[in-house]
């Protein structure tokens, strides 16, 4: 079985993905401001990092599982921004027919299993999907996306000690952005490195910076070529940062705005800009342009949910 991506050849396949990302997020985020959608979601403005650089460390056809904040997982392993965006919109066009909504989408055709609301879930879902792979003898690997509060659930335990003992093609990827919702993780885990939890089910635990696609891809390969050649799970643990609030409404009182500001300095979209800039892969002119035609494709995007949901009668 031959293992390609073909969403990422160069850097500029990833900063391009991140783009779309960040600008898809920011979009929705502003409908929901505007009432036009309904409901809460839960935006991953400041993880685009993390999605890209791991979907791009794997091939067409591995499998990847998502959690509440899985718009930019989606997107990052080739999902379409339309059908994501009509699904919100409660439009038959979209991924679940306008009946899901934000946290149950999936398309098995580019090996999303889908996005779930229960904390922790997705974790027995990759698991399923790596003693499937086994089973079959495929070359295929499974990865599970993550958050620090899921690393306390038990679904997370036992499906690294399930993975471990029978030595799963699985790569658990835990996007540790410091708060389970309003709690901040050093108040909640026991360890200071939720990678150190590996060391109890005698698998890899990797730490690795969230604002670095290219680390995170790096990671994310290494950790799925030892997979493919029958060396076990891995467990990932990415330090990141969401800029908004856990969900819609989250006003941020349990942190400064301080804090926020250091963290921006660190924003994956402009340091990786600015490295592409530096290492002569793309002008600051073309940045701009691709920065302005994810603008326009969003935009487009927004204004045929509009046109549609008028026509249904349902906006």
């Amino acid at each position: 079985m031959e293992m390609k991506n073909s969403l990422y050849k160069n850097n500029e396949d990833i900063f391009k993905r991140m783009l779309l990302i960040r600008v898809f997020e920011r979009a929705v985020d502003s409908l929901f401001a505007d009432g036009i959608l309904r409901g809460t979601s839960h935006l991953a403005v400041g993880e685009e990092a993390t999605a890209v650089g791991a979907a791009a460390g794997l091939s067409d056809l591995d499998y990847v599982s998502s959690n509440h904040r899985g718009h930019g997982h989606f997107i990052a392993k080739g999902g379409d921004p339309y059908k994501i965006m009509a699904e919100l919109f409660g439009l038959p066009s979209g991924y679940s027919f306008g009946r899901g909504g934000t946290q149950h989408m999936a398309d098995f055709s580019i090996g999303f299993l889908g996005m779930n609301g229960i904390t922790g879930g997705m974790l027995a879902i990759a698991t399923g999907a790596a003693f499937s792979i086994a089973y079959q003898r495929s070359d295929r690997v499974s990865l599970a996306f993550f958050g620090d509060g899921a690393s306390n659930q038990g679904t997370f335990h036992e499906s690294l000690n399930m993975a471990s003992i029978w030595q799963l093609p699985v790569i658990y990827f835990c996007e540790n952005n410091l708060y389970a919702m309003s709690s901040p993780a050093r108040e909640l885990v026991s360890v200071e490195n939720i990678a150190e939890r590996a060391k109890a089910y005698n698998i890899e635990g990797i730490i690795v910076d969230g604002n670095d696609p290219e680390a995170v891809k790096n990671a994310v390969t290494n950790a799925a070529d030892k997979a493919r050649g029958k060396g076990g799970p891995t467990l990932i643990e990415a330090k990141c940062y969401r800029t908004l609030g856990h969900s819609r409404g989250d006003l941020r009182v349990y942190r400064t705005r301080e804090e926020e500001e250091e963290w921006t300095k660190l924003d994956a979209i402009l340091t990786f800009k600015q490295k592409l800039i530096d290492t002569r892969e793309l002008k600051e002119e073309e940045c701009g342009a691709l920065e302005q035609e994810t603008e326009n494709n969003i935009s487009a995007i927004i204004d045929r949910c509009k046109s549609e949901a008028k026509t249904l009668g349902i906006m």
